[in-house]
């Protein structure tokens, strides 16, 4: 197998990641609207924990980037 091609093949898999990331993106929304609309009032302690919680999963987003930009470019 040419090298090139094997650095694409596992660029390609460490993007794999995103899948997740975009569940988990999508789960912590969900759950922060449901929550907000059940009790209003708990809007001001939820929606910090809920940005948190998105940071921390895009995180891994930037990490799983960062690990196909060093295989592509290292």
């Amino acid at each position: 197998m040419d090298p090139q091609a094997a650095k694409f093949i596992g660029a390609g898999l460490a993007m794999f990641a995103l899948a997740g990331v975009g569940i988990g993106i999508g789960n912590i929304f969900a759950n922060l609207i449901a929550s907000v609309g059940r009790n209003p009032a708990a809007r001001a302690s939820v929606f910090p924990i809920g940005i948190l919680g998105f940071a921390l999963t895009e995180a891994v987003a930037l990490f799983a980037l960062l690990i196909a930009f060093l295989i592509l470019f290292a």
